[in-house]
């Protein structure tokens, strides 16, 4: 029982991961209908900029983490601004090779630029509590606490904030929206601009807990949209559960 307990917090935590990928590509989705399949190489590269800011620059953790998820909320926006928006409109299918294409672009950019070996981001995160028989190390702690905040955030603005607002009549109702005076194009560019960041927050665990390579990120997103169907397409309490069941799922087996 012990050991089935201690799995259980483990798939907790990677669990966590997976609600940070799939929130990302629930909300792109809930909107446009859209499958963002280059959000998890996207999101890699936000990884690897943590992983150059510490070994290279010497900056702190926290200060290289918030950067990154930075860059990646500017990252997201040049996405759709530069690759969506011109077939927002068009049949599917057109933003569907134009979601390949940005994943092969992304792989080769983070291949170029950082190279092939897998690389962990240093975290200096060596403590270990213990509760009762169970053990929790200090890495899996933050984690679990990074992604419930960011988990928080993102359900408070989408549920209070004007723009939050404008984001549920989209995915509701778009053309009943745009008549009650909605910008889409606005709405979009930040559903992508977040969409990004919480990926980048998600790479960064990633990297922390186990390793960045070429392909993980395609692999990550795989596991995204398994919770996004897991939980229900477009529904963001959906993508937590969904997160949490396979994240436990995978550490119980």
């Amino acid at each position: 029982m012990v050991e089935i307990l201690q799995q259980i917090l483990n798939g907790l935590t990677i669990g966590g991961v997976y609600v940070l990928i799939a929130l990302g590509l629930t909300i792109v989705f809930g909107i446009l209908h859209i499958s963002h399949f280059a959000h998890g190489s996207i999101s890699m590269f936000g990884g690897y900029v943590v992983f150059f800011l510490v070994t290279e620059w010497g900056l702190p953790l926290v200060l290289a983490c918030l950067a990154a998820m930075a860059a990646g909320f500017v990252l997201g926006v040049l996405v759709e601004r530069l690759a969506y928006r011109p077939v927002r409109d068009d049949n599917p299918i057109n933003a569907f090779i134009v979601a390949l294409g940005l994943t092969m672009i992304a792989e080769g950019a983070n291949l170029r630029l950082f190279g092939a070996d897998q690389i962990v981001i240093p975290t200096g995160l060596q403590s270990v509590f213990r509760i009762g028989a169970l053990t929790l190390t200090e890495l899996r702690l933050y984690i679990i606490l990074m992604t419930v905040t960011l988990i928080l955030a993102m359900t408070l603005y989408i549920q209070r904030s004007k723009t939050g607002y404008a984001i549920r009549a989209l995915a509701q109702n778009r053309n009943a929206a745009i008549l009650m005076g909605v910008d889409v194009s606005r709405t979009t560019m930040f559903v992508f601009a977040m969409s990004s960041m919480l990926g980048v927050a998600a790479a960064i665990m990633i990297g922390a807990l186990f390793a960045i390579a070429p392909g993980v990120g395609e692999g990550l997103a795989i596991k995204g949209f398994s919770v996004l169907i897991l939980g229900g397409l477009g529904s963001i309490p959906g993508a937590i559960v969904g997160g949490v069941i396979l994240g436990v799922r995978e550490a119980l087996a």
